[in-house]
């Protein structure tokens, strides 16, 4: 090791290793951390380059591509595959680099249809791993840390030591519902040794390949997204049958809160709005919702009225069947509904009769549009994240920039980023309800249609909405100190043990 490194001077360099980013290509909240954490860390003096499969959607968004590399080689269970790496940059010069392979990439979605994931996953993201590292050394560039974020890149804190053995390794859980499993006869494909790996302190998770469980039992760091969803998945009721395998892990287990991008969401500078507004300003809001209740054709009085809205994935997990367990009891408050998803279908049934029953209060947009989910988040008056669990989440706390007090239920990152309101002392940043059950959600609303009737309570809780700051800066920062740390100090293990430490081997609930 050189005293360079040993010493820890000179600019961190950050290898990113992800499945999706915004601009690029993105299914959920990961890609929004992807698009903005990167900018947050170069901004703090970070050597920051990002690898990313090229999918067709990111030739389609993505005009400026250049070849650096024309053929990298990279293993794939017994045979040797060709890629071209590509190169374009974020707004703020972050490279990010493509790995193109058509016939692993080249798909109308990023990992699966209507139908199910693609049956090959394992083998695209096994060659995307590789790929990307193979790609990094053949450009000269030599990480100090590799960050990886959720099981497409889980197989890389294993393999890392193979090619760069100085590198730390952090792996980040946005999700831990998203496991990466598959069945163990198809371990060959990611070059792993079955002797060496597939095994209970391993990659092996009750007879399957986990490559999230590989992530976690092999990274130097394991990270999640906020702090009370790293204490939530260390116990049954969020651990997802991880629990055993996180605990073993709590030592180098944090939870760093994602930031919100203020670049894209801000009624300030917003160009999705028809009005514009901020602190101090606040008519703009008011011609927001207006023209939103136009929008999409909800009776005029509720202008004078509140509006909730919803932006999610219509599902269980966030909590949509709550929602609709209320719906009689919600609207008997003279509330407006708006709601744009997709997801379960059977939620999306419920919620489409729903539609037709409350015709004029209640509008249902299915699908994914975000102009409009910038207008509904600034034109209705309460947001609702009612999740049974919930990592992070990121539209609370774009809510509360655009002045839309949150509704959430009380767990992960909704937990540590909205305080409940205190009617006495008239302080907080919205409303929380703990037990997942339509009545409690329904409790947190007729409080907080209360509120609204209060014309002076309401406007003073939208200040302190508004007032909240979530902006990258101090999370970059925490991520920056945990580089720092993995390159000065860490003490790493690596593939070529192939069994990690026996303080690691209590791997299953």
């Amino acid at each position: 090791m050189s005293s360079e490194r040993r010493r820890g001077t000179g600019p961190l360099k950050l290898l990113v290793a992800v499945s999706e980013m915004v601009p690029y290509a993105k299914t959920g909240g990961l890609g929004d951390v992807a698009g903005a954490l990167p900018d947050a860390l170069l901004r703090r003096g970070c050597d920051v380059r990002v690898f990313l499969p090229c999918y067709r959607i990111v030739r389609e968004r993505t005009r400026e591509m250049e070849a650096v590399l024309d053929k990298v080689r990279a293993p794939l269970g017994g045979v040797s595959l060709e890629a071209s790496i590509l190169e374009t940059r974020t707004e703020q010069g972050v490279p990010v680099y493509v790995v193109e392979r058509e016939d692993l990439f080249d798909r109308p979605n990023l990992y699966g249809t209507s139908a199910g994931d693609y049956y090959d996953n394992l083998e695209r993201f096994a060659f995307f791993c590789r790929a990307a590292l193979l790609g990094c050394a053949a450009m000269g560039f030599a990480p100090d840390v590799v960050h990886c974020h959720d099981w497409q890149t889980g197989l890389i804190p294993p393999i890392l030591g193979d090619l760069f053995p100085e590198a730390g390794s952090v792996f980040t859980i946005h999700n831990l519902g998203y496991q990466g499993l598959f069945p163990a006869d198809r371990l060959p494909a990611t070059g792993l040794s079955a002797d060496r790996f597939f095994h209970p302190e391993g990659v092996e998770y009750w007879g399957r390949i986990s490559l999230l469980k590989a992530g976690i039992v092999y990274a130097d760091a394991v990270t999640t997204v906020s702090p009370t969803y790293a204490e939530e998945i260390q116990t049954p009721e969020f651990g997802m049958g991880m629990e055993g395998v996180l605990r073993s892990r709590r030592d180098v287990l944090s939870g760093i809160l994602n930031g919100a991008d203020y670049a894209r969401w801000d009624p300030v500078i917003d160009p999705h709005l028809p009005a514009r507004y901020g602190p101090g300003r606040m008519a703009g809001k008011a011609r927001c919702k207006k023209a939103l209740i136009r929008e999409v054709d909800l009776d005029t009085h509720l202008e004078q009225r509140p509006v909730i809205g919803v932006v999610s994935r219509l599902d269980r997990q966030k909590g949509l069947d709550l929602l609709i367990g209320i719906l009689d009891e919600l609207f008997s408050l003279d509330v407006g509904l708006v709601v744009l998803g997709t997801g379960d279908a059977g939620i999306e049934e419920a919620l489409r009769a729903a539609g037709e029953r409350f015709d004029g209060r209640m509008a249902l947009r299915l699908g994914f549009d975000e102009p409009l989910a910038h207008r509904i988040t600034a034109g209705s008056d309460l947001f609702l994240v009612p999740s049974r669990y919930e990592p992070c989440g990121l539209t609370q706390m774009h809510a509360m920039k655009y002045g839309t007090v949150p509704v959430v239920r009380a767990t992960g990152g909704l937990k540590d980023t909205v305080s409940a309101y205190d009617p006495g002392s008239s302080r907080g940043t919205g409303f929380k309800f703990f037990e997942p059950r339509p009545r409690a959600l329904l409790e947190a609303v007729r409080l907080a249609v209360s509120l609204f009737e209060r014309r002076d309570s309401w406007e003073r809780l939208r200040k302190a909405v508004m007032e909240a700051d979530f902006s990258w800066d101090e999370s970059a920062a925490r991520y920056m100190a945990l580089f720092e740390d993995l390159r000065t100090r860490r003490q790493p293990f690596r593939s070529g043990s192939g069994r990690p430490p026996a303080r690691r081997s209590s791997t299953e609930p």
